[in-house]
């Protein structure tokens, strides 16, 4: 299927790759972006735990009903927890 631009369309990516576009951004805004972005890189930490088969299977199964990795409700778990939104008795 070929795709097709219109003038407008055009013009605008010739001027990106004519380097026409210039930033608003001053060198602190810049260097704080970048800053985060590192930070951020680095934050997440691989775990391995043990569960019991059964608890394994409900957590993948209710993954697969809301269509999301089951990393990421474990993870999820863990935020709360940490949160002090739900409390280990």
């Amino acid at each position: 299927m070929t795709k097709y631009i219109d003038h407008e369309e055009k013009e605008i990516i010739e001027s990106l790759y004519a380097d026409e576009w210039l930033t608003d951004f001053d060198e602190s805004i810049k260097k704080a972006y970048v800053e985060s972005a590192q930070l951020n890189r680095y934050s997440a930490k691989q775990i391995n735990i043990e569960v019991s088969e059964q608890d394994y299977q409900k957590i993948l199964a209710k993954a697969r009903e809301s269509g999301v990795p089951y990393q990421a409700i474990v993870s999820m778990l863990i935020q709360k927890y940490n949160e002090g939104k739900i409390a280990f008795i």
